[in-house]
């Protein structure tokens, strides 16, 4: 990760589970298509630092489209289409800031700025949606998780859909704020997700503890 994330590395590539999640995924990118790019599997820690992470956005496994997963949560490069639940995200931040989003889909900016955008799942077979999730990545996950909590914040998590709020339980440490709300994909985003304000939230949060806001728009 060439930053302090190396840490959390050099511990867990200690443990079994790493170790048998290297050899089944070096077997798998020889014969199928697996996103992301062997390459971008750790983007999101290797461009948000633990030191710099100041908001998480906790996703559940990447696209599974060819060209679409980066590395990051909720993110495709510029090129490509928004995918739902991005869209809905940028209808959120309108309501929000009353202003138009005109942006592409990459949130490397957010990224840059101290936003961890972390998968739970961090590699998936082509259109086959999580068909990684029994290989132990939630071990490597949630012990990020467990080291951001252990910060002395402020951190805001931003935790949407039944699945990222299972994290909750990991979330012990009362400097730190978590929002939860529905998940803005398509099927659940009119039943809580719209109107939560979770980003104003967060900066605001950010802004109390002297700590730069995030530039969403």
């Amino acid at each position: 990760m060439h930053n302090d994330w190396d840490q959390l590395f050099d511990q867990e590539i200690q443990k079994d589970y790493l170790q048998n999640l290297r050899y089944f995924l070096a077997k798998e990118y020889k014969t199928k298509n697996i996103y992301p790019a062997k390459e971008n599997i750790f983007a999101a820690f290797k461009t948000t630092s633990l030191k710099d992470t100041k908001v998480v956005i906790l996703g559940q496994d990447p696209y599974h489209g060819p060209g679409q997963a980066q590395g990051y949560s909720f993110s495709v490069p510029s090129n490509f289409p928004l995918p739902p639940s991005l869209q809905n995200m940028y209808k959120e931040l309108e309501n929000e800031y009353q202003t138009p989003v005109h942006r592409t889909g990459d949130l490397t900016d957010w990224a840059k700025q101290g936003v961890l955008l972390m998968n739970t799942i961090l590699t998936v077979e082509e259109h086959k949606p999580l068909s990684h999730q029994d290989m132990g990545w939630q071990n490597f996950t949630n012990e990020a998780l467990r080291w951001i909590n252990e910060k002395d914040g402020p951190v805001v998590f931003l935790l949407w859909g039944a699945k990222a709020i299972q994290a909750k339980k990991l979330l012990t440490n009362p400097k730190h704020l978590i929002l939860t709300s529905p998940h803005p994909s398509p099927l659940s985003a009119y039943r809580g997700f719209f109107g939560n304000n979770h980003f104003k939230l967060a900066n605001e949060y950010l802004v109390k503890n002297n700590e730069t806001p995030i530039q969403w728009i």
